[in-house]
């Protein structure tokens, strides 16, 4: 098995759709998808984020990171929210995906999620992740 982030991206269009939908209909639309990931074994994470209008963005271009009020100036793709499945390959989070209730015009990036063993274990960085990691039950 393997983990697999779903990261869904949405226009402006898409994210102003979004908005229109009542919120009890998404909940239960995501819900429904979230409760077939849940009894399918695969659901790790799961979140989404706030208006992209509330956030900020730190740019570090320049010398000095620069701190602006979000989202981004070209927003042409947002970025969302995610799922983290541990699946047994990328093509099966692909079918995942699939069948990720979406609006038109999102777009789902799907991306392996290396672990902890992958890197090397002799590295003091590591090391102390690791360590942190089993402490937090996270291993």
């Amino acid at each position: 098995m393997a983990k697999y982030m779903l990261i869904m991206r949405g226009t402006d269009e898409t994210v102003a759709k979004m908005m229109e939908t009542p919120f009890e209909e998404m909940l239960e639309t995501m819900g429904r998808f979230n409760d077939e990931l849940i009894r399918a074994g695969v659901l790790v994470a799961v979140e989404g984020l706030d208006d992209p209008r509330q956030g900020v963005v730190v740019d570090h271009t320049g010398e000095t990171p620069i701190v602006t009020d979000g989202p981004y100036g070209e927003t042409k793709e947002l970025f969302g929210g995610f799922y983290i499945l541990d699946v047994a390959s990328q093509e099966e989070a692909v079918e995942w995906a699939k069948r990720l209730p979406a609006f038109p015009g999102t777009k789902t990036e799907i991306r392996r999620v290396p672990s902890i063993g992958e890197f090397p274990q002799d590295n003091e960085w590591v090391v102390k992740e690791k360590a942190w990691r089993e402490r937090t039950g996270q291993l």
